[in-house]
């Protein structure tokens, strides 16, 4: 008995498995490979906003603001240190016009915005255009002047927002200046103030030059300063995502943070600034190569998918070709090209199981080329080999397209004709005999002329074995050589 067969549909079958399989398995490895390389990158550029472009925009930011907002406050500084201004201050009843002057002469002087003296001892408010007003305790207005004035000793100076008491329309940066006589008695406040929107065009200068937002608080959180774009809450405990750490920020005298704001990650520097008592606060929303690093991605996984198919394709058609190259080797004699034994089995039993479901009858023949030995030992293989491949031709003339013809071994074939009872049958096998009977083979010179014995079988009802079939039907074929060769026998 034969060993079980693997049949070639199954096997083609997981070969196709396996061939979907590998692109996947390679697809995967892409697209694995491509988020790796993208997390690296994503993270390599997260780690250096962090820890070197944002403290360094911070401390460019600081070194540059030192310069446009420090100068206000040495101005200011000079002005409380004026040996003019503390001898006039400290005269019983002074005369305005001296020090209406001095602070004209400052404000042009420095370009300010506005200059200004306070006297602590009879609360007027001195001004290039002159005494503006009397400064009172209850008026909420004044209420600058009163807390500077309660300032540490160890603090000279404040810097506030708000209106100019001259022109109650202007919003002006405050530089607030105690002034001390020669006994370190506070004899008044002096100073000198900043258009807002020139410090807010100085923010906004450093925003489009580090392309980042650039702003400042105090130590409550609340905004202070920040370019007329800002569009955020006054305070940053009232901000989503970034109220869980404002207390960290302003608790600390520099720090990095980052929160998530609106799905967009915003990365955060935040430094505290002694000379104002403020915070400088850089940050960036997201990472500016983020856009680009996920195009890449995208890009990388386009390709991926793009060679995987190709891959696919090229293998599908490359070992389509090459599995149909081996099934016709392993189905086909090599000799004749007509169906080997192994897939003739095959193909045999479902047409059987198909008559026999549809009751219709199913016939074989077998025929053998008689005396083929001699034929081999007189003219050699060579010649013993054209003449099959001429039977096969021979017979393929004379058969059907549904019929299946068979090289079974040696010199001997099977013709399978479904939808063929013995008689019709018989009548398929004289045609092919009196064809090779009459078909002359010509060698070197050598008219060669061969004859074949038939047997026919029809399948019976209860014939389910291929086996059982060309047994009956080998036995007819080997009764027709009994009887004398170049004859058809029916089996019974």
């Amino acid at each position: 008995m034969q060993g079980e067969q693997v049949p070639i549909n199954r096997s083609w079958k997981d070969k196709r498995k396996l061939l979907l399989l590998l692109p996947l398995m390679l697809l995967c490895a892409f697209c694995f490979t491509s988020w790796l390389s993208y997390q690296v990158a994503y993270n390599s550029l997260k780690e250096q906003i962090e820890t070197t472009h944002l403290p360094l925009t911070s401390d460019t930011v600081y070194s540059e603001i030192q310069q446009d907002l420090l100068r206000p406050i040495f101005i200011s500084s000079l002005m409380a240190q004026d040996t003019f201004l503390r001898d006039w201050a400290l005269e019983a009843d002074p005369d305005a016009a001296p020090i209406i002057r001095y602070l004209s002469t400052i404000q042009q002087r420095y370009q300010t915005v506005t200059s200004f003296f306070v006297s602590a001892s009879s609360s007027r408010y001195y001004h290039p255009d002159g005494v503006i007003k009397s400064l009172s305790i209850d008026d909420p207005d004044d209420a600058w002047f009163y807390r500077v004035s309660q300032l540490p000793p160890s603090q000279d100076y404040e810097i506030n927002i708000d209106y100019d008491t001259a022109d109650t329309s202007r919003t002006t940066v405050f530089v607030n200046y105690k002034v001390y006589d020669f006994n370190e008695k506070l004899i008044g406040v002096t100073g000198v103030g900043l258009s807002v929107d020139s410090v807010k065009k100085l923010i906004g200068h450093y925003q489009k030059n580090y392309q980042r937002s650039v702003y400042f608080i105090d130590p409550l959180g609340n905004l202070t300063l920040s370019d007329s774009g800002f569009t955020g809450p006054r305070n940053i405990k009232q901000r989503a995502g970034l109220a869980e750490q404002a207390t960290l920020i302003l608790s600390a005298t520099e720090g990095r943070y980052s929160f998530n704001e609106n799905g967009s990650q915003i990365y955060l520097n935040a430094r505290y600034i002694p000379e104002f008592n403020w915070y400088l606060i850089v940050e960036q929303q997201d990472l500016p190569a983020t856009a680009q690093l996920r195009q890449t991605l995208w890009i990388n996984l386009f390709i991926s998918l793009v060679v995987t198919l190709c891959s696919l394709i090229v293998a599908n058609l490359t070992v389509g070709r090459y599995q149909r190259h081996l099934e016709t080797l392993a189905s086909t004699d090599k000799l004749t090209g007509m169906s080997n034994r192994q897939s003739f089995e095959g193909h045999l039993e479902q047409v059987i199981d198909i008559q026999h479901r549809a009751n219709s009858p199913c016939s074989i023949i077998i025929f053998d080329i008689d005396h083929f030995k001699t034929v081999n030992d007189n003219y050699g293989h060579n010649v013993g080999d054209i003449a099959l491949k001429q039977m096969s031709e021979l017979t393929q003339k004379h058969i059907r397209q549904s019929d299946v013809i068979c090289r079974w071994g040696g010199e001997e074939f099977i013709v399978l004709l479904p939808n063929c009872d013995a008689l019709a049958a018989l009548e398929v096998a004289e045609k092919i005999r009196l064809a090779v009977n009459h078909n002359e083979l010509n060698i070197n010179g050598h008219l060669i002329t061969m004859t074949i014995s038939c047997g026919i079988a029809q399948i019976k009802t209860h014939e389910v074995l291929a086996s059982l079939l060309i047994d009956r039907a080998d036995k007819a074929m080997y009764q027709a050589k009994q009887n004398g060769r170049n004859r058809s026998v029916i089996a019974e």
